[in-house]
């Protein structure tokens, strides 16, 4: 009995650790105060400046066009790797494909930015909006190939062989057989990748130019210039919008399809 009211101590502890500055902040977000610190009643006033503030819109509108870009690509550049990856898991050339795909996963974000940069400036590529949806494509397509591969373990490619016995064609065995029990695990990486475009800042500090400002890139500039309570009621929406992806892209991979 005693070690469970001490595992229930802990747990409550570390709890309290992670949750308790998401609390603050969203707390903060509401006080009338410019700096925080002292509670001087309740108010939207930071979120109706947030919201008539033009740069942080512009910022907003560039981090979905960056995120659903980049999405895009690297799921349709994912799942295309993946099922290669499953379809000739036997190849000798298997170690060497696995760890061209499995690199991104684990290079530091400074790292792949800085070369990512390099690469761009070689190449004498403008940086803007374009750069930055390369950047993100690029390493957003390793965790879609193995959320999509992992989907693929259970795949029995003889449905399709009896699909092509039955006299279906290519494309009506793709959007009727393959595409729907491969679409949990798509929707899953779709769901990621999106997520981890909107949060990025590393890679986007590198790689980004006039004119490609998202929002984590004007929440750092802000943090130096701007009035911390405008940031508090950004972070607040910003994180609202991603846990919103985040929960749908889990409810979505639950169903049956």
């Amino acid at each position: 009995m005693k070690s469970r009211y001490t595992s229930l101590l802990i747990t409550l502890i570390v709890m309290a650790f992670m949750y308790m500055p998401i609390v603050m902040l969203v707390s903060q977000s509401f006080n009338a105060s410019r700096y925080g610190g002292k509670w001087t009643g309740f108010s939207f006033k930071w979120y109706s400046a947030l919201f008539r503030d033009y740069s942080v819109i512009n910022a907003a509108i560039n981090t979905i066009i960056i995120a659903l870009s980049a999405t895009f690509l690297s799921t349709a550049i994912g799942t295309c790797a993946a099922w290669s990856l499953h379809k000739y898991r036997h190849s000798k050339l298997q170690t060497m494909h696995y760890a061209l795909v499995y690199a991104p996963l684990v290079i530091p974000d400074v790292l792949m930015g800085i070369s990512l940069l390099l690469m761009f400036v070689s190449l004498k590529a403008d940086l803007g909006l374009t750069t930055v949806i390369l950047a993100h494509t690029t390493f957003c397509v390793s965790f879609v190939t193995f959320t999509v591969l992992a989907r693929l373990q259970d795949f029995d490619f003889n449905i399709i062989q009896a699909a092509e016995d039955l006299g279906a064609g290519s494309a009506r065995i793709f959007f009727k057989l393959i595409l729907p029990l491969l679409a949990p695990g798509i929707a899953a990486g779709a769901m990621m990748a999106f997520t981890l475009s909107m949060d990025d800042f590393v890679v986007t500090f590198f790689v980004g130019g006039p004119g490609s400002t998202t929002l984590p890139v004007k929440v750092y500039s802000m943090m130096k210039h701007g009035p911390p309570a405008i940031i508090n009621a950004l972070s607040v929406v910003f994180m609202a919008l991603t846990f919103t992806v985040a929960i749908a892209g889990q409810i979505f991979t639950r169903k049956k399809f």
